[in-house]
């Protein structure tokens, strides 16, 4: 993997002391993002959301067929998840490629309509948009329930560390407006336009939103307190148990 998909560990570890929560800011943000790479999947997982969408809607635009068309974004898809294996890299946003692509094809097969392969992909967006917003006003955000685990902090921001939630709350927010944003210029499409106009402007909306929710994320949680390790505190929590207990164990053989 390169050093563009994710940071090296050496620089999200030493964001971190001893008692498992990051004093320094510079660390802190190095911690952030080396954890939203770990989450998003860095530059090679847009790349990946984009490769089969475009491929589909560049041959559908030459020859209008869609069974070349779509057997050749999901072609595409399964090779992606190959060169990942090969790598020995992490798979799970590339085989998360192939079931939206797997799916669409499939829906597109199965009506006869070329607009129908971004469907089942444009439902996924709406259904993750309000999903986003309806966690946040539920009190446990979405993006909290999704890096907690990637910041080693799992859900101690939803008791212990308010601005963290507050933090991921916004996150959430921005999440839910962008998604539902893209989702308010993609619907109208789908029944107005016809499968190259949608296409291309679905392939356009790609990364820009993306990239725009994962930039707004970074910037609340820059702001926010340190994230708590849970991890850490196990860790000392166990090794203070080993040493009372040695120390036990010393007394009574030198009683």
């Amino acid at each position: 993997m390169t050093s563009l998909d994710k940071p090296t560990e050496d620089a999200a570890r030493g964001a971190r002391d001893t008692t498992g929560v990051q004093d320094d800011p510079q660390d802190s943000r190095a911690v952030t993002e080396a954890a939203l790479f770990e989450a998003f999947g860095g530059v090679r997982g847009m790349v990946e959301t984009v490769v089969p969408g475009l491929l589909f809607v560049t041959i559908y635009t030459i020859n209008k067929d869609l069974h070349s068309s779509a057997l050749a974004a999901l072609g595409v898809s399964l090779l992606l998840v190959v060169v990942r294996l090969v790598r020995k890299d992490t798979v799970k946003h590339a085989f998360s490629g192939v079931f939206g692509v797997a799916f669409g094809v499939v829906f597109a097969m199965m009506t006869g309509n070329a607009k129908d392969f971004y469907l089942p992909g444009m439902l996924y967006t709406l259904g993750m948009g309000l999903t986003y917003i309806i966690t946040t006003l539920a009190g446990v955000p979405l993006m909290g329930l999704m890096l907690g685990p990637v910041f080693k902090e799992n859900l101690s921001w939803r008791t212990r560390n308010p601005g963290r939630k507050k933090a991921y709350a916004k996150a959430s927010y921005a999440w839910g407006a962008i998604l539902l944003g893209k989702c308010a210029i993609l619907f109208p499409l789908y029944w107005w336009a016809d499968t190259e106009q949608l296409g291309w402007v679905l392939v356009a909306l790609k990364i820009p939103p993306f990239l725009l929710a994962v930039w707004l994320t970074w910037v609340f949680l820059a702001k926010a307190p340190a994230p708590i390790d849970v991890f850490a505190e196990m860790e000392a929590a166990e090794q203070a148990e080993k040493e009372r207990k040695a120390a036990e164990r010393a007394a009574h053989t030198g009683d």
